[in-house]
């Protein structure tokens, strides 16, 4: 039986039910249908699709077209799964009507349920304005990969008195603003709880510890795909590169041996004047 899809409201009740639920990203067709057949609830086509998917190094370059172009499978992939389309860096921060022009692109080119965008308070205003004008937005803040430079790099956020109040502050704002649901990145799990309690909107964590309402995680990281690179937040929950390597080896050595293809794995029509 097919999972049932989610919607803005369910985010909400969720939260109010005490009902967890978990987020991982998605690129592409294949694996949007692994993740829809899974109990998974939520897909984000992050701006991760930069380092994941383009070895880009970083999220900064990726542009609209870029992530509109991820988007588009994925929602034909995962039609019983809530789908998330990322805002990219540039696509938000130039003004209030560009946003919502980018917005708009996102839900109708690229077919996803809402937009997320990374900023507290000083993003306040363009997600009410956003939401105003009929776009459903998840808010960011923590760690916001965009803007990493001026937090000094990949550092978890929050963890002086003055960093986890501006955080409340930000939290604040944005559930204010009118966002749905909020994704926090990097964050002491103690401020994490706080921030959890203090609003009515879902807190989707990713390396915010255990008391937020869903887990979040890059699909590629949990499923060991990387090389060495692995956050400290990110449990293994399989080895697929180790696994993709030893198959690729086995097929080289069994093509080499002349073990495949075998009859099994040939079609074995008999052609006259063409014997084997």
């Amino acid at each position: 039986m097919a999972k049932k899809k989610m919607t803005v409201l369910d985010f909400k009740k969720y939260k109010e039910e005490g009902r967890k639920f978990t987020y991982v990203t998605g690129y592409d067709y294949t694996t949007a249908t692994i993740i829809n057949e899974s109990d998974t609830e939520v897909i984000l086509v992050g701006d991760s699709l930069g380092n994941v998917m383009l070895g880009l190094g970083g999220t900064v370059p990726v542009t609209m077209d870029e992530m509109i172009h991820h988007m588009k499978p994925v929602v034909k992939g995962a039609p019983n799964t809530f789908i998330v389309g990322d805002m990219p860096f540039g696509s938000y921060n130039v003004s209030i009507e560009e946003a919502i022009r980018n917005g708009n692109r996102i839900l109708k080119e690229g077919g996803t349920d809402c937009v997320k965008l990374e900023g507290g308070v000083e993003f306040a205003d363009t997600i009410k304005a956003m939401v105003k004008a009929g776009i459903p937005v998840m808010g960011h803040i923590g760690l916001t990969p965009q803007t990493t430079s001026q937090l000094g790099g990949f550092k978890v956020q929050g963890g002086t008195p003055e960093g986890a109040k501006k955080l409340l502050d930000d939290a604040k704002a944005v559930e204010a603003a009118g966002a749905f649901s909020m994704v926090l990145e990097c964050v002491p799990s103690g401020v994490a709880k706080a921030l959890t309690k203090a609003l009515k909107i879902p807190v989707l964590g990713i390396g915010a510890g255990p008391h937020v309402d869903c887990q979040v995680i890059v699909l590629q990281d949990m499923l060991g795909m990387y090389g060495d690179f692995k956050p400290k937040f990110v449990k293994l929950f399989a080895n697929l590169r180790a696994d993709m390597i030893a198959a690729l080896n086995t097929f080289h050595k069994e093509s080499l041996d002349g073990q495949f293809p075998s009859p099994e794995y040939s079609f074995n029509v008999k052609v006259e004047g063409f014997e084997e």
